[in-house]
């Protein structure tokens, strides 16, 4: 290395310079000595093995202690410094030399800490010093504060006052060597100390010192070493089998920090006792937990004898196949290449795996002994899995085993079983598998019988109920042979937890009875709730702070509210409840909570005073708004709305139909019949009608001329074709006047029966009685007769009869009776050969009308 005197023209200059820095800064740590002692070995041209590095030291350190004193003294200095530099790199000392050395340094400092010296502190910090610089009346401060000093405009020293400039300071490399001598002092002393800390029985203490240590391991590659050589290994394992998630998830950042970019730790992790086990045991926790585990097993995987050990594992194939399918990209993606990394060990072993991963566990949790059972239960509520995973545990008998181990004496064990089937139960069909199984008996003996030795699981087990509710309430085609909450006793224990316990709770248990009143069953769960008064509480819940609490009270609210008895919410609704749904309907952000809010208006008591009370707090003015910015709301929003709409629109109350007409509605009403979803043209129809069933009552009478000149003046001034009077869309709500018919004969075509019926029965008003030759005229113009033919031959019944009624009237006309005897035959033969009687009876009447009824007689 003397020889080679740095002469190669490629690298000399950078070697150089690498070398002129790491004399001049003295405190290089080994990482950099290493990276410059491999640099000199490529450009010499010799290998970096450790061995062929260290003979090669050695020679140049024996040849510079043998220079003569002829020697330049400045080469001499410099190669003196050179060896002290590049004797730092540890690439050239074995590893028993490198403890030696530590323990040496270290048994000789003591066992307490060092305070800093005072000239250790910058002087305008107040802090130790990180890059200590020097002025030239001696005064040392942290570089970056004397700096932002003088460039405030200052320029003077802080402590002397006498003049200074940047340009004068110097870094004080002997201050510097110092601190980090003291420095380095007091971390060995605390690696040295921390063990027994880590080894606490005090949770808080073990996650502070673990914390603490992790730092140390970030900061420099140096204290990993001593971490190692304090054989922190053995105690950090150990630590992977404590039931604390935050312990063990420090313990698996700590080691992957130890193991990455250093193939020999990454052995020794490996081949530490139980080390691979343990971590392998992570990967069936949390996601979080799960996440670490498998980072760090991929970095122990770059090394040949841990990934031996990985693959060798027992379980940790069928977790990390579990893992390649799960919904986190990454973690997948991890699990993948680590597969494809332990491939070499069994070529087929991942195919095994996907063909039954969860087998061996399913086999012990139903074969094991009590500890193995428990503990493969905590494992499935811990591992990650997709919901074709949850199915296919529990068709492999998984959910016999965890509803068994809800009879089982120990706590332990029915905790273990209760947090396996929340996971699992949101799959419908687990959970309907569950209830048939006999789970929810079991869960409300846990929940009412044995809480109060298992407080902190009501809420799991709460959960789990709402899981099961959720898979009740599904589409399965056998959920209505299922028994699900039949007794009235667990209704109202059940529904009493709200007023026990928190709002996770409270959430939960709204949630159950949400799911199973909207079950095709839930009429009975309905009325008992509603028997119970919990109308009471669900009114106070709808001001609850919390507001996924609030949100399920109202839709249950709503659910309740719409097939109960008046009086239930006569007794509890008043004016502040209407206020506070008004209100959220305002300034919700929970589109179906408002909409759910707006159906309670809708469907709350129609008695004067309830309905005064909501005309007082806004209601109507609310409405008119939302169906007035129809393109800036939801359509869910709009519906119920127009829904709402419809109990201010009763013929029965004329002046609060004028109280509605006068907002201006009407108008756009009718263009909702063009713009709007079927159930709005439905709610639109109905308050149409309403609006129309008032008009001939209300339409003014035309005033004849008077006058003795009367018989030269113009004919009086024409009223409604229909109704005679004078009509305006504000005093008579006249559908011709709002232009309502052609919009109403459109919604005729569509193939939702709700808006056809409603639009029918709107249109119906207009032959009313004796109006029924003038509105039958402006039925055709607008096309509906056709229509109303056509309907004949609907599959709906409703449809066909009320089409069949009043056709029946519209053929006693001679002129409609004619124009339309061709196209109505036909259907009207069908419904005498398949309707009901009364069909038949009236489909007969109107063929006779037709004088149809002798040539088609073979038909009947």
């Amino acid at each position: 290395m003397i020889d080679a005197k740095y002469q190669e023209p490629v690298r000399e200059d950078e070697i150089r310079e690498k070398i002129e820095l790491g004399i001049r800064e003295r405190s290089v740590d080994r990482a950099y000595a290493n990276d410059l002692l491999v640099s000199i070995a490529d450009v010499i041209g010799i290998s970096t093995e450790q061995s062929v590095l260290r003979q090669e030291y050695e020679e140049f350190k024996n040849e510079m202690e043998t220079v003569g004193p002829a020697e330049d003294v400045a080469e001499v200095l410099q190669i003196e410094q050179i060896v002290v530099l590049l004797g730092k790199a540890d690439i050239i000392a074995t590893l028993e030399e490198r403890e030696k050395k530590y323990f040496s340094k270290r048994n000789s400092l003591g066992r307490q800490p060092l305070e800093p010296l005072q000239s250790f502190y910058c002087p305008i910090t107040g802090d130790v010093m990180e890059d200590p610089v020097e002025t030239p009346s001696g005064h040392s401060f942290e570089r970056y504060a004397i700096e932002k000093w003088l460039a405030e405009e200052n320029s003077s020293c802080p402590v002397t006052k006498t003049p200074l400039k940047v340009s004068a300071l110097r870094t004080n490399k002997t201050l510097r060597q110092s601190i980090e001598e003291w420095r380095d002092r007091n971390t060995m002393i605390f690696i040295g100390s921390m063990k027994s800390q880590i080894l606490s029985n005090e949770d808080e203490e073990v996650i502070v010192s673990l914390g603490k240590l992790r730092a140390l391991c970030l900061e420099r590659e140096l204290h990993q070493d001593w971490v190692m050589m304090e054989d922190y290994l053995p105690v950090l394992v150990s630590l992977l089998s404590t039931k604390n998630f935050q312990i063990r998830s420090l313990v698996l950042d700590i080691l992957r920090i130890l193991a990455a970019y250093n193939d020999d730790r990454k052995e020794t992790i490996a081949k530490t006792d139980d080390g691979i086990k343990l971590i392998v045991c992570s990967l069936a926790r949390k996601i979080e937990e799960s996440k670490l585990a498998l980072q760090l097993l991929m970095e122990l995987s770059e090394n040949d004898v841990a990934r031996n050990i990985i693959g060798s594992s027992q379980g940790c194939i069928l977790l990390l196949v579990t893992i390649s399918g799960s919904d986190d990209p990454q973690a997948a993606s991890d699990a993948k290449k680590l597969l494809e990394n332990l491939s070499f060990l069994q070529q087929n072993i991942v195919q095994m795996a996907k063909a039954n991963y969860f087998g061996p566990l399913l086999h012990l949790l139903s074969s094991g002994s009590e500890s193995v059972r428990r503990e493969m239960a905590e494992t499935l509520s811990e591992v990650e899995m997709t919901d074709h995973g949850k199915l296919t545990v529990c068709e492999s008998g998984a959910v016999e085993s965890l509803v068994a181990m809800l009879s089982h004496v120990d706590i332990e064990m029915k905790k273990a079983a209760i947090l396996a089937l929340e996971k699992l139960s949101g799959v419908p069909q687990n959970g309907l598998k569950m209830i048939k199984q006999g789970a929810v008996d079991l869960l409300f003996g846990i929940l009412f019988r044995e809480s109060l030795s298992m407080p902190n699981l009501v809420e799991k087990v709460v959960a789990t109920i709402t899981n099961l509710a959720l898979s009740f309430a599904s589409n399965d085609p056998d959920h209505h042979e299922i028994p699900f909450l039949e007794s009235e006793e667990d209704i109202f224990k059940l529904f009493s937890l709200i007023s026990l316990n928190g709002p996770n709770v409270q959430q939960s248990v709204l949630r159950t009875y949400l799911a199973v009143c909207q079950s095709p069953s839930g009429s009975n769960i309905r009325k008992t709730l509603r028997k119970i008064s919990s109308v009471q509480v669900l009114v106070q819940l709808c001001e609850h702070e919390n507001l996924a609490v609030r949100s399920n009270a109202v839709k249950l609210f709503c659910a309740l509210v719409k097939d109960g008895s008046d009086e239930t919410f006569e007794e509890h609704v008043g004016p502040k409840c209407v206020e506070t749904l008004l209100r959220i309907i305002s300034t919700s952000d929970n589109v179906e909570e408002s909409v759910a809010s707006m159906e309670i208006i809708s469907n709350l008591p129609k008695n004067p005073k309830m309905t005064r009370w909501i005309l007082d707090a806004g209601a109507l003015e609310l409405i008119v708004s939302i169906l007035s910015n129809r393109f800036q709301k939801p359509e869910i929003m709009i519906e119920s709305a127009s829904g709402a709409l419809c109990r201010f629109t009763v013929s029965t109350n004329h002046d609060l139909q004028k109280k509605v007409a006068e907002t201006g509605i009407i108008t756009t009403l009718v263009h909702l019949l063009d713009s709007g979803s079927s159930l709005t043209k439905k709610n639109v129809a109905v308050s149409l009608r309403q609006f129309s069933d008032s008009s001939g009552s209300l339409s003014m009478p035309v005033e004849p001329k008077s006058g003795l000149f009367s018989c030269c003046l113009a004919s009086a001034e024409p009223g409604c074709t229909v109704h005679s009077g004078i009509c305006t869309i504000e005093s008579s709500f006249c559908l011709l006047e709002a232009n309502a018919v052609n919009p109403l004969a459109k919604v005729l075509d569509e193939a939702d029966v709700g808006a056809c019926n409603a639009s029918l029965d709107a249109l119906f008003t207009l032959i009313n009685g004796e109006q029924l030759q003038k509105g039958s005229k402006v039925l055709e113009s607008g096309d509906v007769i056709a229509k109303m033919v056509k309907l004949l031959s609907s599959p709906d019944v409703r449809l066909q009869e009320k089409a069949l009624v009043e056709l029946e009237r519209i053929f006693r006309l001679p002129e409609y009776k004619q124009k339309y005897k061709s196209s109505a035959q036909m259907p009207l033969v069908e419904i005498t050969q398949r309707g009901s009687s009364r069909m038949k009876s009236l489909a007969a009447k109107i063929l006779a009308h037709l004088n149809v009824l002798n040539e088609q007689s073979s038909f009947f």
